[in-house]
């Protein structure tokens, strides 16, 4: 079974993650104490909010969007491109009129 191997991984103490530091994660944190419950695994789901990883909201919205752009662009101007070419000299014969 092939692949690439580079050094082991570095496994991140688990200590650096706090739900604390996540807005979002503290609301769930609060709103399950206030109803006597805790979620131990809570702390897991704070790297998935740190932006050096993910980035913020907003740019992985605009990066979700605008992720085919560039190449549906480039197959818009072929489009054109083709059809132009196609096309031709034929300016004019299409319209219904006087001499024929």
């Amino acid at each position: 079974m092939g692949g690439h191997h580079h050094e082991p991984y570095k496994v991140p103490d688990p200590s650096i993650y706090k739900v604390e530091d996540v807005a979002e994660l503290k609301q769930v944190k609060d709103a399950l104490a206030r109803q006597g419950l805790k979620d131990p695994w809570l702390r897991n789901e704070v790297w998935r909010y740190d932006p050096k990883h993910h980035s913020t909201h907003s740019k992985r919205l605009i990066k979700f969007m605008f992720r085919g752009f560039p190449l549906g662009f480039a197959a818009f101007l072929a489009t054109i491109g083709v059809e132009y070419a196609l096309k031709g000299d034929d300016h004019g014969h299409g319209h219904h009129g006087g001499d024929h």
